[in-house]
Parts: structure tokens; C-alpha cells; sequence
């Protein structure tokens, strides 16, 4: 396997020889077989271990063997610990999700504070298998059966082409250590159950099956680049940009025989889901409009107007002055000097009172707000991304305000408090504000 492994490198991945690479390390038998393999290569590597606090006293010897392992190979070695299971419900968030979200704000940091190129992480041919299932046992289009991608902009999965069984005959060959994560064996996640369950059957049937299906998602691969192709070339014939908005020519659309599937092309990069509802605008009432999250799709005569959605524009602003103890006007705030810390939840946040800069503001928020989530040092974040993220609905965003100090967002209320104002070590004075 390293062999071809490192001929895999020199053919596909060559834009890596000379760079600082961050090697996303659980210390499972895929990560630590990434690690040892760019490690014999000599290449400049560093590892990148989070400790989720999900299994109690397993997920911190985990961390301990991630350290000793660093220690004895002189590898630099970056941790963190996250509460994620605290987030996850602060933020109604799946642990899945919250672990997912955490851990790449975390990863996008440590490129850019430490100076990384690129972010490795073990996937491997097994895992694009049981992702292609899970996948299709939900409905998916071709983008969902195409797989994981084995480069995702700073994002690099260098053993897609490896199967499970050649990762661990590697390990057993070469002596390698590992812990093993005592939820692989769980059946009550969905991946688990296709791995333990589906997974073997599809092997038992066909021994080769694992690579048949790397070769039908090749195909798919090479397909789904086709599509893109000629929906390029039709969209030139279709659509109109003007401004900030494009046009889709109805009576040109409505030639094609498949139409829907380049209306399903053309937008799904901008948030829709209610297809039916789209497609039904082609040959409904002018007026008819559909939204995703930040943008509308509008039946105008013979045209489909594709634009961002003007969220309702408030200029009113409300000033909370030094000491003032509630607000009143347009909701209600309480605000308290408290010595210690009680429970936090999307309508209470503390702050350290020394970091604001009085008056605060109450506004609306605006396109272009940027701001740090809490949990995520460091990373900034466009509130319409967080909004996105989050789902929120039209309705919902049009009804979010913001705190400021100072044009820096402390809280998006009843949402997510920022980055920078929360307490730490060194906080004397602590501020509640409570939304009631």
C-alpha cells in the first residue's frame, strides 16, 4: 500500500510536495495510518485532534494516546476540547452536525493562524461507499451519488482510493497502534447500521463489489460533469442577466423536454427546496413567487425572475446606555451585573462588561454583518451564512435583531452570542442580558 500510495500522491495530489499539511487525527486506525504514511514520506506534518467529549472518559485517552504518539514521533501537535453536546442543544443542532461545524471552524483557524496549506482527513473507499447509501436511502439527485470529493478547497482526502481492509492489512503490516471508538459499534446511528448490516451483504454477493461501485461512480462522476457541460450551454440560450437578477426566457425553457432538470441545475446553489412548487410556476400565475432562504424565484409573464430577497429594511436604531437596567422598545431586555455565571440558552447570554463600549445598539440586522459564533475563536461569519446554516425561514429573518457595540455584534438575539465578548479568566465584571 505505500507504494501506491505514494505513487497516488505524485499522480493526483503533487500540489502537496513542499506544503504544511494538518492531518485530522481521531486516532482511529484510518487517521493514524494517514499520519504514518506521511510521515515515512517525510512530508511536513502536524496533527489536529479534537476531543468532543462525547464518550466520557475514552474520548480523553484518546486525547492521551494522540499526545504520547505526537511526543515519541516529534510531530507538532494541536488540541481542543468542545462541549459538544452543550452546543449542539444551545444551537438545536444534531451531535453530528455540531461535532462537523466545530471541528472545521476549528481546523480553518489553525490554517490561518499557523500558517497550514492544507486540511487532511482519512475518508476512505468504504466511507464513500456507505455515504453513497445513505444518500440514495434518502432520495437524492446525481450530486448525492457522485460521492465525497477527494479535494474540497483546503480539503484533501488522499485515501478515497483505499479500501478498509488495505488500511488495516497496512496497519497490521507495520505495526501501527489505534484506539478504537467504542460508538462504531452502536447500531443507532445510520451509517453504523448501513457499515454493520448492508455493507456485508453487497460483499457477500459480489467480493468485488467494493470496486465495481468505485468504477459505476467514476461513470457517475464523469455524467454528472457532462450534465454541467450542456446545462452551461443551454442556460446561455435561456437565461438573462440583469443587475442583481437573472431571467429565465419561459417560451425558450418550455421547448426543452426536460426542463426541469435544468431548472433543478440552475438553482439549486441558491438554497430551494420546494421543487414541485418551482416547477409548477412555469405554467401558473404571473405573480407567483417560491423563496429559499436569501433569495426569490418570481413567475413574471414569460419570464422567471431569479433575485436576492429584500429582507425588510429598518433604520430605526435604540441606544441602551451604561447601567440602564431593561429595555422596553421594540422588545424586551433585561440587563444585570451578576458575580457569577448561571445558565446560558439562546435568550441569556453573559458578557464581560469591560469589553463593551456604551451606548450598545438595537437594530435590525443588515446584509453584510459579519460575526464570531461563539465556540468558533477566531473565524468570522456572515450572519446571512449563519442564517442559512440554520434554516431560518423568511419570516424568521426578517423578525432577527442585533445587539452592537460598538458596529461589532455581541448577540444575534435568541440565537448565538459573538466570540468576543464572552467571558474569560481574566472578566471582573459580568453582565446578563436576558431576552424575555
Amino acid at each position: 500500500m505505500q507504494q501506491k500510495f505514494e505513487n497516488h500522491i505524485a499522480h493526483n495530489f503533487d500540489f502537496l510536495i513542499g506544503k504544511k499539511l494538518l492531518l485530522a487525527t481521531s486516532g482511529g486506525i484510518d487517521s493514524m495510518v494517514l499520519v504514518n504514511l506521511f510521515h515515512q514520506l517525510s512530508f511536513e506534518i502536524a496533527i489536529a485532534h479534537c476531543n468532543f467529549q462525547l464518550r466520557g472518559l475514552e474520548s480523553f485517552e484518546d486525547q492521551n494516546f494522540i499526545q504520547n504518539y505526537a511526543e515519541a514521533n516529534e510531530i507538532p501537535l494541536f488540541l481542543t476540547q468542545f462541549d459538544t453536546k452543550a452546543f449542539a442543544k444551545d444551537y438545536k443542532l444534531s451531535t453530528q452536525v455540531a461535532a462537523r461545524e466545530l471541528r472545521y471552524s476549528w481546523f480553518y483557524e489553525l490554517l490561518e493562524t499557523k500558517k497550514y496549506d492544507y486540511i487532511l482527513t482519512a475518508h476512505h473507499a468504504d466511507d464513500n461507499l456507505e455515504t453513497f447509501l445513505i444518500h440514495l436511502s434518502r432520495g437524492t439527485g446525481l450530486d448525492g451519488l457522485t460521492g465525497i470529493p477527494a479535494q474540497n478547497g483546503k480539503v484533501i482526502r488522499p485515501l478515497l482510493l483505499f479500501s478498509r481492509a488495505e488500511i488495516e492489512q497496512y496497519a497490521m503490516d507495520n505495526s501501527i497502534e489505534w484506539r478504537e471508538d467504542s460508538s462504531n459499534a452502536s447500531d443507532n446511528y445510520l451509517r453504523n447500521k448501513i457499515r454493520h448490516n448492508l455493507v456485508p451483504v453487497l460483499k457477500e454477493l459480489n467480493p468485488d463489489f467494493l470496486a465495481s461501485f468505485c468504477k459505476t461512480q467514476a461513470y457517475l462522476q464523469e455524467s454528472q460533469q457532462m450534465v454541467a457541460d450542456a446545462s452551461i450551454l443551454v442556460y446561455q440560450q435561456v437565461a438573462k442577466v440583469e443587475e442583481d437578477q437573472i431571467h429565465f426566457d419561459l417560451n425558450q425553457l418550455k421547448k426543452l423536454p426536460n426542463y426541469k432538470s435544468y431548472l433543478y441545475q440552475w438553482l439549486n446553489d441558491y438554497g430551494f427546496s420546494a421543487w414541485d412548487d418551482i416547477y409548477d410556476l412555469v405554467d401558473g400565475q404571473s405573480g407567483k413567487q417560491v423563496f429559499s432562504s436569501e433569495f426569490r424565484l418570481l413567475k413574471n409573464r414569460d419570464f422567471l425572475i431569479l433575485s436576492p430577497e429584500n429582507l425588510k429594511e429598518e433604520d430605526e436604531e435604540y441606544y441602551i446606555f451604561k447601567d440602564q437596567k431593561e429595555v422596553n422598545i421594540p422588545l424586551n431586555l433585561s440587563l444585570t451585573k451578576v458575580a457569577d455565571i448561571s445558565l446560558v440558552s439562546n435568550t441569556t447570554i453573559f458578557v464581560d462588561e469591560d469589553k463593551l463600549w456604551f451606548p450598545l445598539v438595537l437594530r435590525r440586522w443588515r446584509q453584510g454583518d459579519n460575526f464570531q459564533p461563539i465556540g468558533m475563536e477566531g473565524k468570522s461569519k456572515k450572519v446571512s451564512k449563519f442564517f442559512k446554516d440554520n434554516k431560518l425561514s423568511l419570516l424568521e429573518k426578517e423578525n432577527v435583531w442585533i445587539l452592537c457595540s460598538d458596529n461589532q455584534i455581541v448577540w444575534i438575539l435568541g440565537l448565538r452570542q459573538d466570540e468576543r465578548f464572552k467571558i474569560g479568566n481574566r472578566t471582573k465584571k459580568i453582565l446578563k442580558i436576558q431576552l424575555e
